[in-house]
């Protein structure tokens, strides 16, 4: 029989979390490696569940604030094969790429400033990640001057010319 339980994320408000599923112990190097080959200044703590062996949860990261962190969240989901990132100086639009170029990166479930909550399953076997409530339900659709006040915010911060 499963139960479910979902888990709230908690991260510095100045910062993003990355939740994913990977299979293989060296995931925390490869992700680490990531992160600073492709945004040198980023500021990040990184956790990672085994789920096999001494099923530890190995972490790594260059701000020991987020590390610790990465880790608190990993242990509070308790899922097998899942990795938490928090980063600070960068955003996940920068990130994302290389993350899914890491080989053993099987999938991301969220990347987000937003509040979030993950949605675990428990069985007789462990725990696994089954969806993310990533930030707040839609309130309507966006009208002319949200998309004027969308475009504007692009440019702004220099993602659109």
């Amino acid at each position: 029989m499963l139960q479910f339980d979902s888990v709230r994320m908690e991260f510095p408000a100045d910062a993003n979390i990355v939740v994913g599923q990977s299979h293989f112990i060296k995931t925390v190097e490869d992700i680490y490696e990531a992160v600073v080959g492709t945004v040198p200044q980023a500021k990040f703590g990184l956790a990672f569940n085994e789920s096999s062996g001494p099923c530890l949860t190995r972490s790594d990261g260059n701000d020991d604030e987020l590390r610790a962190a990465a880790i608190r969240n990993a242990q509070a989901l308790a899922a097998g094969h899942v990795f938490v990132l928090i980063v600070r100086s960068a955003y996940p639009i920068n990130l994302l790429g290389a993350i899914r170029n890491v080989q053993e990166v099987c999938s991301i479930f969220c990347a987000t400033a937003n509040p979030v909550e993950i949605v675990v399953a428990k069985s007789e076997q462990g725990r696994g990640v089954m969806g993310v409530i990533d930030g707040s339900s839609p309130t309507g659709i966006e009208g002319p001057g949200d998309v004027a006040a969308r475009k504007e915010f692009l440019r702004k911060i220099g993602y659109k010319r």
